[in-house]
């Protein structure tokens, strides 16, 4: 596995592994990707079942373009393995990244790259999957830059807030007030996007629990933006709009992007390093910003 593939993660539809009604929902939505749930959302004693489920729609749906992920249990649960080898096992063909939970070292990451190793071979299937991970633990925190370096398979870190505020044991009823002022998930957001980009992966965004308030929704999916965030969570249909419009360039953005880099190859034609282009000075350096407004472009398909 050489070269990572490009996906959209503008938004990611989280959907209950156990259930076929939404499941079937989630397929026909807006969603750029969707991860079939085997933890949080599935009780013990329906795990199982979950699995059959998930490989059923993975073999029988029509995905079209979207990414196809299932979120399994943590390394430490009984379920992890098993979660890995029946899906795999029953639907690899149609699946195209697991989900690992609660990552805290790189061992975590490399033992699900070792299983899915052997499963490729023994199925002769035809492409890699990949490994996309839950930094959700102070102890993940403390080792992103290592997990993000674990495996050629990994393609994203996503903060999930939710549980890394219990493992931080973080008080969060003085948020945006006297209490703490500050957006308390800065740091960790900021340490996760640096660890992503450095890595070559795509940061994404975790949940935001009230998904009728879809202008807190925005706010903190403005904030993850800006930090260089790729997309965020959605565990209702109704964040999947804010997240792809947040998410996405206008079409305006994308056009001077590409006026832009024009101008500047033809700068670099004539010899020159730099061109004012109406009044907009690209460089070297300016043009890696417009760059990225174009290649985003390129993958939404604009």
């Amino acid at each position: 596995m050489t070269q990572r593939p490009m996906r959209l993660r503008r938004s990611q539809l989280s959907v209950p592994g156990v259930s076929e009604k939404m499941i079937a929902k989630a397929v026909l939505s807006e969603a750029d990707h969707v991860f079939l749930d085997l933890e949080d959302a599935v009780a013990p004693s329906a795990k199982e079942g979950a699995r059959k489920t998930i490989v059923e729609a993975l073999n029988g749906l029509d995905w079209g373009r979207k990414t196809r992920c299932v979120r399994i249990n943590d390394v430490t649960t009984p379920w992890c393995f098993e979660d890995v080898i029946e899906v795999v096992t029953g639907a690899g063909r149609n699946l195209d990244t697991i989900m690992l939970t609660k990552a805290t070292r790189a061992a975590d990451v490399q033992f699900v790259d070792l299983l899915l190793s052997q499963l490729e071979a023994k199925l002769k299937l035809g492409r890699p999957i990949g490994i996309e991970v839950l930094i959700e633990e102070a102890a993940g925190l403390q080792n992103v830059e290592e997990i993000a370096a674990a495996s050629p398979r990994l393609e994203s870190l996503i903060f999930g807030m939710g549980d890394y505020s219990a493992s931080q044991q973080m008080n969060l009823r003085g948020w945006g007030g006297e209490g703490y002022p500050g957006d308390v998930f800065h740091f960790a957001r900021f340490r996760i996007a640096m660890a992503a980009r450095a890595a070559g992966l795509d940061p994404v965004d975790g949940p935001f629990a009230n998904f009728r308030n879809e202008d807190a929704y925005r706010r903190e999916a403005r904030m993850a933006f800006m930090l260089g965030f790729v997309g965020k969570w959605a565990i209702h249909p109704a964040q999947i709009a804010p997240a792809l419009e947040i998410f996405s360039p206008s079409q305006d953005e994308v056009d001077r992007a590409r006026e832009l880099a024009a101008a500047y190859d033809k700068a670099l034609a004539e010899g020159l390093g730099s061109v004012n282009h109406n009044g907009t000075m690209v460089d070297a350096a300016s043009i890696r910003i417009v760059m990225n407004t174009v290649r985003k472009a390129e993958l939404i398909g604009m």
